[in-house]
């Protein structure tokens, strides 16, 4: 028996924000349409639905994030800011080459580090969690060392 992960999914507000967000940290747009089809509301449970979504990959190919925004029916929760030790979806992590630079880029789109401070691990990774659009946590990691 084996899985493979096909993708993580993150509903949205504002998906024409979370796409350029996205492809800031350098995800690449695979694709954009809207899922209203009966197949769909027996899939999730929710019967009829209109969502509009966005499938996202990461450069190498090997991830891909869905993001999705409900147009019917409404979003009934909101876990967008919850704690890191929060029960649940916590966080998605992105391996980058210069977590500063993309730090940089990110704040343009409203990035926000969740400490005061990138940490570093040992002399193998410098971590931060950042709120991207609408509090989405993301994990941002760079490896040290690396030639």
């Amino acid at each position: 028996m084996t899985a493979r992960l096909d993708n993580i999914g993150i509903v949205v507000e504002d998906l024409a924000a979370a796409v350029e967000f996205f492809r800031a940290l350098g995800l690449e747009l695979e694709g954009r349409g809207t899922v209203d089809q009966e197949w769909a509301g027996r899939v999730t449970g929710l019967g009829e639905q209109h969502v509009e979504i966005a499938m996202m990959r990461t450069p190498d190919g090997h991830g891909r994030l869905e993001l999705s925004r409900f147009i019917t029916p409404a979003v009934v929760a909101d876990h967008r800011n919850a704690p890191v030790n929060a029960l649940g979806y916590l966080r998605v992590m992105f391996e980058v080459d210069d977590i500063d630079e993309t730090l940089a880029r990110l704040e343009a789109h409203g990035a926000q580090l969740v400490s005061s401070e990138v940490v570093q691990y040992e002399d193998t990774y410098r971590l931060c969690y950042i709120r991207g659009p609408e509090g989405i946590l993301i994990g941002l990691a760079q490896q040290l060392g690396r030639s």
